[in-house]
């Protein structure tokens, strides 16, 4: 019984140091476990980022503080006011100090507010009379949608008449105004009607420039055309950009009261005729409306800027055929320099921008320049009811549409890895390489160099461009004249899989 005694106790003893040395092992990763929750939850990613910046201080990193969607206190703001109306018919006083104050009490939002846009656009309440009008109108707004995207504006798209009166081109105001209201958080609405696109995605606002002298209003103008031609053409106030603060209030009174809510439209059409004598039409229009008002009172000129020196918005007749000197000098660009055709997610987007700025410098502005035109307007086309003017060819306006269009799309879709080879086809795309366009597929006009050997036999078939700018096979090369040595030099748009082939066929030769 002893001997079973003493084997029994240092087993006991081991017994018991086991469970003790269990025991703090397990508090050990209690401890353990809550002080990496606690870590975790006091991780501050602004303070993470800040630690990044300053890691990466050459970097230019813009900042994006984030607002708080989810909070609204109970301070009455000018929203609490039974007398304020939203209609363009009824005016708004004291709107800066309304804006500031409500600014005041959602304090997520003062940060980066000067440069806060909406862009605003819209189309008829009822269908298109033209039977592809919806699916046009549809993608010049996936286009203004892609382009906010990747600035991060917010954007409001309006289908419905929000004055009864106010139809056509003035039924523009009503909605901003209204959007000023809705949106106290944006410094500036940008309007663009929904026959105008974007067609270089990289390009931004350059809002410091009007800030620089407190312009209010910005629109794409010549004041030579104004004060001395008296052109109605003078500007276009298809895509205007407005600060939301009072003044602008005030002068969209002013403005709309020349449109067909007014007891003076026809008056107003006659004294718009009688001094812009190219005036195609009786009725008031904007157009003529802020020319006018320009013309009468040039002082308006300290708060309205006249933007000439870049694409504000420009006449698709005119640059519709640069787009492919266009394509062609930004992809040697990019040839040229490896960062501008790096692959990158589409939020950094903007960066990409400047990366590309100082090649651009020499390119110019506006007419003339191979600098891609930021706002492409299709004024006269009317893709919604079809009834283009009588100036433009059979389908001049349709294929420019498409053709703008997809240029413009290949820039947002080259960061998903697909362009369409060609402009005029919108149901071909193609996935791009991995170092494109340094190695295809082409987009614009190129020059193939093809050795062709002595023994290149008269009957051999070649593939030669087609009216669609692609590789199809073609008749014999040499039509039975005699083969010689030398280069044979098409020009043409290869897709990237017809390059392999057509590069085949000239090995085998």
């Amino acid at each position: 019984m002893a001997k079973s005694s003493v084997r029994t106790k240092p087993s006991s003893c081991f017994s018991d140091g086991s469970l003790y040395l269990g025991a703090a092992l397990l508090a050990f990763l209690l401890v353990w476990s809550l002080w990496s929750y606690a870590l975790s939850h006091n991780f501050d990613p602004k303070t993470s980022a800040k630690s990044v910046a300053n890691t990466h201080a050459h970097e230019c990193v813009q900042e994006n503080p984030e607002v708080n969607l989810h909070y609204d206190p109970p301070d009455q703001t000018f929203y609490d006011d039974q007398e304020l109306s939203y209609s363009i018919e009824k005016p708004i006083k004291n709107w800066d100090e309304k804006r500031k104050e409500w600014l005041k009490h959602h304090p997520s939002f003062a940060p980066g507010a000067r440069d806060r846009v909406v862009l605003v656009t819209g189309s008829q309440p009822k269908a298109c009379k033209n039977p592809i009008g919806d699916h046009l109108l549809l993608r010049f707004f996936k286009n203004k949608v892609d382009y906010c995207r990747i600035h991060g504006y917010d954007i409001f798209y309006n289908n419905v008449l929000l004055h009864p009166k106010m139809h056509s081109y003035w039924a523009k105001l009503p909605v901003v105004k209204a959007a000023m209201l809705a949106h106290p958080e944006a410094e500036w609405i940008w309007w663009v009607d929904s026959d105008a696109m974007f067609t270089d995605m990289e390009y931004k606002l350059p809002l410091q420039r009007y800030d620089y002298k407190k312009h209010n209003l910005i629109v794409h103008g010549w004041e030579k055309l104004i004060y001395e031609k008296k052109s109605w053409t003078a500007l276009n106030a298809g895509v205007f950009l407005i600060r939301n603060c009072q003044w602008s209030m005030d002068f969209m009174e002013k403005w709309s009261g020349m449109g067909p809510m007014s007891s003076e439209y026809e008056k107003w059409g006659e004294i718009q005729r009688s001094v812009f004598k190219d005036k195609l039409f009786p009725e008031s229009d904007d157009q003529s409306g802020l020319t006018y008002l320009l013309y009468k009172d040039k002082s308006l000129t300290e708060k309205i800027y006249l933007e000439g020196e870049y694409y504000f918005e420009g006449y698709w007749a005119d640059i519709l055929p640069t787009y492919d000197n266009i394509t062609e000098k930004y992809t040697e660009l990019e040839k040229e320099d490896g960062k501008l055709r790096r692959r990158h997610a589409e939020k950094v987007s903007e960066q990409y921008g400047v990366f590309r700025e100082p090649h651009l410098r020499e390119a110019g502005n506006g007419k003339g320049s191979w600098r891609r035109p930021f706002i492409t307007h299709f004024t006269g086309c009317q893709p919604c009811s079809g009834d283009h003017n009588q100036m433009y060819e059979g389908e001049t306006c349709w294929n420019g549409m498409v053709k703008a269009l997809n240029f413009a799309d290949n820039q947002v879709l080259r960061k998903y890895g697909f362009v369409h080879p060609d402009l005029l086809d919108s149901n071909t795309v193609t996935e791009t390489s991995f170092d494109y366009p340094d190695d295809g597929p082409w987009q614009s006009e190129l020059t193939l160099m093809i050795p062709i050997p002595k023994s290149f036999p008269a009957d051999h078939s070649i593939l030669e461009e087609s009216s669609r700018g692609s590789l199809t096979p073609a008749n014999p090369l040499l039509n039975g004249r005699k083969p010689y040595l030398g280069w044979f030099k098409p020009s043409i748009l290869v897709p990237s899989g017809d390059l392999a082939a057509y590069s085949l066929l000239a090995r085998d030769g």
